[in-house]
């Protein structure tokens, strides 16, 4: 059974970082690209960045610069570095694969 676990959303301020982690397992993990993406109740759901089990990185216009996707393939797991948060960052963030999605997890960028 595909599994992804996203953690390291909160409330922060604008101009601030958060950590993204998604723990994937029931798949092999190293085989895939893995995908950030996020809702909004206003912008409905967005791609915002990806990474190949290349380690090729890919990012969506509104986040290139401030963000940045990595992969740890031994620990089954990718992250979301956010930098230079903005209010307009805020959704709920998700990690897919494999055509499944996790749980979410809620950024919220105050201004």
């Amino acid at each position: 059974e595909v599994q992804l676990v996203e953690s390291g959303g909160g409330l922060v301020q604008a101009g601030g970082s958060l950590r993204l982690s998604c723990a994937g397992s029931g798949f092999s993990f190293e085989n895939y690209v893995m995908t950030w993406v996020r809702q909004t109740p206003g912008k409905g759901l967005e791609w915002v960045s990806a990474i190949k089990w290349t380690g090729d990185t890919y990012y969506a216009e509104s986040v290139k610069g401030r963000f940045t996707i990595s992969r740890d393939n031994a620990q089954n797991k990718m992250y979301l570095q956010m930098n230079n948060l903005k209010p307009e960052d805020t959704a709920v963030y998700y990690c897919m694969a494999n055509g499944e999605w996790g749980q979410g997890t809620q950024v919220t960028v105050s201004s």
